[in-house]
């Protein structure tokens, strides 16, 4: 099928421009329109009010019919205006006599008054005799028998109606000029917001993701579509952000996953090259190259047990839901540590905060909602994370207690502060166990860093004594899943407070 309608413009500005002028051309149309059908009917009922007003006097009737009526070039002013009056007897016939200036063709009237098809008190308009003129005719009865139609030329009405025509067609072309070359002007003026966010949208395109958009007033509608896509530039900005972040991650948590991999496995590789050679062994090199195997065996088997209990964390981590008695839990974990390593003196005590230093007298029941094993688990950890990277025969405290979150409490920042975990509501009722030694502590950089996986704050350590870097990465995980999180106080020459921080015991309350 052939197009017959041109297509139409595809720039915004353009359909803007066109719309805007069509609705005005019709807008203007329409009241031109209206305008000449009023006018015109006015006219018309001017005539015919002179038409139906005007009635020719009895004696001219009789006068037609004896033929004296005067000659139109003797008294031409026998009748007012315009007027034409032609008479016909009482039979219908025509007289052939009229009143009246004969100085433009007459109306185009039958001879027999019944072909006329006027009727009385009913004007009609008729064509002249020759040219283009119109009349307008009305029947008037007279005396006995006779009729007489009355007219009048509609030159006048017919020139102030073309003269309207072509008034309104000028007016027509002049408005469709102006609203063209007016109505860009706006347009473009209207659409500059727009225009700036097309600017804008080339340059984020370009790779300038700080970019924003200028215009961003709730009160009109760019404004608020401004507003909208710099929430949602913001928001992509943060999700590539932290895609790179993750990937960084990643990449890192990968080639640390392998550095310590690569370790015990090249040392049970060369114990085992070292036991397959054909040269005879004794009893003793035998046995110490078989324990070197099964320790880094083990060592590995751990660090392998470590990923995967990370890797189920971070996917679907599975939690209990019970109400768990934080006291009770610290009392176990102190007296196994107690059990285990005599190294490390280990003692439990009520919570310290801010507003108490010297702590209450009495230990308090502080319970919460969670998984016991998990967090037996994760104390214990924190526990041997103690021993392990701090001298022999530093003290350890292990302090549990209720309080609200805040800045002196825990649960919230504050400077020297770290934690892997997004801060609790400020206010909110929390049950705290707190892990503290005065062993060396740590410096800021090593401290910002501490709960990523794999990190060790001394390079030089040895990995049999200084564990895979994963024991509080876990911890803070398993933290965080029971809606708390574990955060970390120190300084140098300071010792280590390592803190969880879990809301208390609420019937409706579960484990994220």
């Amino acid at each position: 099928m052939t197009r017959l309608l041109p297509p139409p413009p595809k720039s915004l500005r353009r359909r803007l421009v066109l719309g805007v002028t069509l609705l005005a051309t019709a807008a203007v149309l329409a009241s031109q329109a209206i305008g000449f059908v009023v006018l015109r009917t006015w006219l018309l009922d001017r005539v015919d009010e002179q038409l139906v007003e005007f009635h020719p006097p009895a004696p001219a009737f009789q006068d037609a019919l004896d033929g004296r009526l005067p000659d139109p070039g003797e008294r031409p002013d026998v009748l007012p205006s315009d007027f034409h009056v032609y008479f016909y007897d009482s039979s219908g016939r025509s007289l052939n006599v009229s009143l009246g200036s004969e100085t433009k063709p007459g109306p185009q009237l039958s001879d027999d008054a019944q072909d006329l098809g006027l009727r009385d008190g009913h004007p009609e308009t008729v064509p002249a005799v020759s040219g283009d003129g119109r009349w307008r005719v009305l029947l008037n009865p007279g005396p006995d028998g006779m009729s007489a139609v009355v007219t009048l030329p509609l030159d006048t009405v017919d020139g102030a109606t073309s003269k309207i025509l072509w008034l309104n067609a000028v007016l027509l072309a002049v408005t469709i000029v102006t609203l063209l070359a007016l109505g860009r002007w706006v347009i473009r003026l209207g659409l500059l917001p727009l225009t700036r966010m097309e600017r804008t949208a080339q340059d984020i395109t370009a790779g300038r993701l700080d970019v924003r958009l200028p215009d961003t007033d709730p009160r009109t509608e760019i404004g608020r579509l401004g507003r909208v896509l710099n929430s949602m530039l913001d928001r992509l900005q943060k999700a590539l952000l932290a895609r790179e972040t993750s990937e960084a991650r990643l990449r890192r948590f990968v080639a640390d996953a392998g550095h310590e991999l690569r370790t015990p496995l090249t040392a049970i590789q060369g114990y085992a090259e070292l036991a397959l050679r054909p040269e005879r062994r004794s009893d003793h090199e035998r046995d110490e190259a078989n324990r070197f195997i099964a320790q880094n065996a083990e060592r590995m088997s751990l660090l392998v047990d470590d990923l995967q209990l990370l890797a189920t964390l971070d996917k679907e981590p599975s939690y209990r839901s019970e109400p768990v008695d934080l006291l009770s839990l610290a009392a176990d974990a102190v007296s196994a540590a107690a059990l285990h390593s005599a190294s490390h003196p280990v003692d439990l005590g009520p919570l310290h905060t801010a507003a108490d230093p010297t702590g209450a007298e009495e230990l308090d029941l502080a319970e919460t909602v969670g998984d016991p094993h998990r967090l037996r688990q994760i104390l214990e950890n924190l526990l041997s994370n103690a021993r392990i990277h701090t001298p022999p025969g530093t003290r350890v405290h292990v302090r549990v207690g209720t309080a609200e979150a805040g800045p002196g409490t825990g649960g919230t920042d504050r400077p020297g502060r770290t934690s892997a975990s997004p801060p609790l509501p400020e206010g909110l009722p929390i049950g705290v166990i707190e892990v503290a030694d005065e062993g060396p502590g740590l410096d800021p950089v090593d401290a910002e860093h501490v709960f990523e996986r794999f990190y060790r704050a001394d390079l030089a350590r040895s990995r049999n004594h200084g564990g895979s870097g994963l024991g509080l990465a876990i911890v803070a995980v398993i933290a965080e899943g029971h809606g708390g999180r574990l955060e970390l106080d120190t300084a140098p020459g300071q010792g280590c407070t390592f803190r969880l921080v879990f809301p208390t015991a609420d019937p409706g309350q579960e484990p994220r």
